[in-house]
């Protein structure tokens, strides 16, 4: 098996296991915590509870979810296209991570109340206090979507490039001396 075919794998493997789990803890917390009081976890450093969201992080967008669906779809499609050219770990995970964030929320979009497109996510991580106040109430796939971004971000900035290659520092000279 090709180097390739195994950071797809990676990818794949990584957007699965991030999709299943996201899917299984929002219908747990959905039959578990719906309609109760907040659940209070490590000395009130993160409740349970549950909240739909209508719109993106941090509430932006909200009633423009049909919108919010297309995006997820867009960057669905474009992490499907770049995964024949990954020969990275580290793209592979920060992809996978992404890919299966990104898929996580839009099944929600896709399938819950109030209908297709139209659908709200669940969330029900919250830090600090359990109305949201202090930082966004959020799910598994936003945190693997943050994670993901944040691997993606180190690779790019340390010149990690998506077939495993490590670009020039960017400095404005070649090794040469001349300018790029």
């Amino acid at each position: 098996m090709s180097p390739g075919h195994r950071r797809t794998g990676l990818l794949a493997a990584t957007a699965t296991v991030t999709l299943l789990l996201d899917v299984l803890s929002k219908i747990l917390a959905v039959m578990v915590l719906e309609g109760r009081p907040p659940v209070e976890l490590l000395g009130g450093g993160l409740y349970l509870v549950v909240y739909r969201n209508s719109g993106a992080a941090f509430s932006m967008a909200t009633g423009l979810t049909w919108l919010l669906t297309l995006v997820a779809l867009g960057v669905v499609v474009a992490i499907v296209r770049l995964a024949p050219r990954l020969r990275s770990v580290g793209w592979a995970l920060g992809l996978g991570l992404v890919l299966g964030g990104a898929l996580g929320n839009l099944v929600d979009r896709l399938l819950r109340a109030p209908g297709p497109l139209r659908g709200h996510v669940v969330d029900f991580l919250s830090l600090l206090a359990p109305d949201g106040s202090v930082w966004p109430v959020f799910n598994l796939a936003d945190s693997a979507i943050v994670c993901g971004g944040a691997v993606l971000a180190l690779l790019a900035a340390t010149g990690r490039d998506l077939d495993g290659t490590r670009s020039p520092r960017r400095s404005g000279r070649t090794g040469s001396g001349a300018p790029e």
